[in-house]
């Protein structure tokens, strides 16, 4: 899934490349470096949740929550925090949107762009990606399709789709509150901070879980 998801670099340079204007190269190029970026951390955030539940199987991960009776956020708060900020640059919701910055890149790569092709960014990027790496995090940290079953044989699903939705709303409510950060902070908080907080997490995992 991670794999298929850096697949977006692609198209992000190509788009700004094909534009008549450097700005929205210039975008393209900002944005790319995001996605390279915190893919990195995205992996290491995940790795903590695939050495608890020993396996890689989206079902046997909701599975080891449900035997466990604990959702794995609770022994993975950091690797969550971690995974909701990825997701935001992923997206470029803000405040990861440096690739808009409508100050100095007038929306960046998709600037050349109009009617349903520009249709196509937002749909994409916002809403899809959005959409797909909440539904991820629901299965990784969130138990998954768990929960009372007061609505019977729906109760699987009605819960997936509350979790996930819960988390698309809390993104777009970050977008609406937070302000802009600019490129070099978002690349040196990558990789500086975020990236040696994800591996000391999973070493720390590791260590626990072998010894504890």
């Amino acid at each position: 899934v991670f794999a298929f998801g850096s697949l977006l670099v692609y198209g992000t340079i190509f788009s700004g490349w094909a534009s008549n204007s450097k700005y929205a190269f210039i975008g393209s190029l900002r944005k790319a470096a995001v996605i390279i970026g915190y893919e990195v951390v995205l992996g290491f955030a995940v790795l903590g949740v695939i050495l608890l539940a020993g396996t890689m199987s989206t079902t046997g991960i909701v599975q080891a929550q449900i035997e466990r009776g604990v959702w794995f956020i609770v022994y993975q708060p950091v690797a969550f925090v971690l995974y909701l900020f990825c997701m935001l640059a992923e997206s470029g919701r803000v405040p990861f949107d440096i690739q808009e910055a409508e100050a100095e890149l007038v929306t960046g790569y998709n600037v050349e762009y109009g009617g349903m092709r520009f249709g196509v960014f937002p749909l994409a990027e916002w809403y899809l990606n959005v959409m797909a790496l909440s539904a991820i995090a629901v299965v990784l940290f969130l138990g998954g399709w768990s929960g009372p079953r007061i609505f019977g044989p729906l109760s699987p699903y009605l819960w997936f789709l509350i979790k996930m939705f819960g988390l698309v709303f809390f993104v777009l409510w970050l977008h609406w509150t937070l302000p802009r950060f600019q490129a070099k902070d978002i690349t040196e908080i990558g990789w500086k901070v975020m990236l040696p907080l994800a591996v000391l997490n999973v070493v720390i995992t590791a260590f626990v879980y072998y010894f504890v």
